[in-house]
């Protein structure tokens, strides 16, 4: 009897589970790929390649979804990004067969810089993801392919994103696979393995790291919104579960004060149907 893709902790426990039916959770995710991208008239799909692990995975399941043929792969490289990154992008295009474009963004966001005037490095690292979104949305216009978001629950819960930028995609398999998960489900398609073992990177600046930036670990945080999210824990049971109460309330306020990243703009009502209030019909509703 197969289990479920993913079952952290039952409500009211203290024990958050993060195992993964490898199996079970590869063929959900492709049938989701395969299914989303052929409903629409596509067949295609476009991603960023950063080297790191969660575009990695994106590539691995798309190339399984759809074939080789239907993944193509962007290189977007700034000019302070590291040559291992690229070099790790290179190899999975390699191993997959998918199609590979590289595309330096050097030049527009330097130019940006220079007509903006002083910007420090996180305003310039949200220019990075955007610009590298607006040649993803480009490209998949000329290939007629959708978008292949690769971010996963761990960054979308603690909005550590760029709003339009890492954050934005037409369809997101990894979006409920926390950090953890995703390392997971890496080990299972057979990612390259000095993709699996770096550390978490958005590559934004040199020497930059996703754990140093948020002052908490992956492993942990995971089991942390695990409890808060999946298992509906207050905040008073996971610090009894041995959570500091400091990373508990900074955890819970990241979570709710990026709530804007996690949903379309809102919308004023003034009429009787309003788009996401009272007019929700799927996407390929028929008139």
């Amino acid at each position: 009897m197969k289990r479920e893709p993913r079952r952290p902790g039952r409500a009211g426990s203290a024990e958050p589970d993060l195992s993964l039916d490898r199996d079970l959770t590869t063929r959900i995710l492709t049938g989701f790929i395969r299914s989303e991208v052929l409903r629409t008239g596509r067949s295609r799909v476009v991603l960023g390649l950063s080297g790191g692990i969660d575009s990695a995975v994106a590539a691995y399941l798309a190339a399984k979804a759809l074939g080789p043929q239907g993944v193509i792969a962007a290189l977007l490289p700034y000019r302070t990004s590291s040559p291992d990154s690229l070099r790790d992008a290179e190899r999975v295009i390699g191993a997959l067969g998918i199609v590979g474009e590289r595309i330096d963004i050097t030049p527009v966001v330097d130019g940006f810089a220079a007509a903006a005037g002083r910007v420090g490095r996180l305003r310039l690292g949200n220019v990075m993801a955007r610009v590298r979104m607006t040649v993803l949305y480009d490209r998949s216009e000329h290939h007629h392919a959708l978008v292949l978001g690769t971010s996963n629950k761990t960054e979308i819960l603690l909005g550590y994103g760029t709003l339009w930028g890492d954050l934005a995609s037409a369809i997101n398999p990894l979006g409920d696979l926390y950090k953890t998960q995703v390392r997971e489900l890496a080990a299972h398609l057979r990612v390259p393995a000095s993709i699996r073992r770096k550390p978490p990177s958005a590559d934004l600046w040199p020497s930059q790291a996703d754990e140093t930036d948020l002052g908490f670990s992956y492993d942990r945080v995971d089991r942390l919104l695990a409890l808060l999210v999946d298992s509906r824990l207050s905040p008073d049971a996971c610090v009894a579960a041995g959570f500091e109460p400091e990373l508990v309330a900074r955890v819970g306020r990241l979570v709710v004060r990026s709530q804007f990243k996690r949903r379309l703009p809102v919308i004023a009502k003034v009429s009787t149907r309003t788009v996401g209030w009272d007019f929700r019909y799927p996407r390929d509703w028929k008139s």
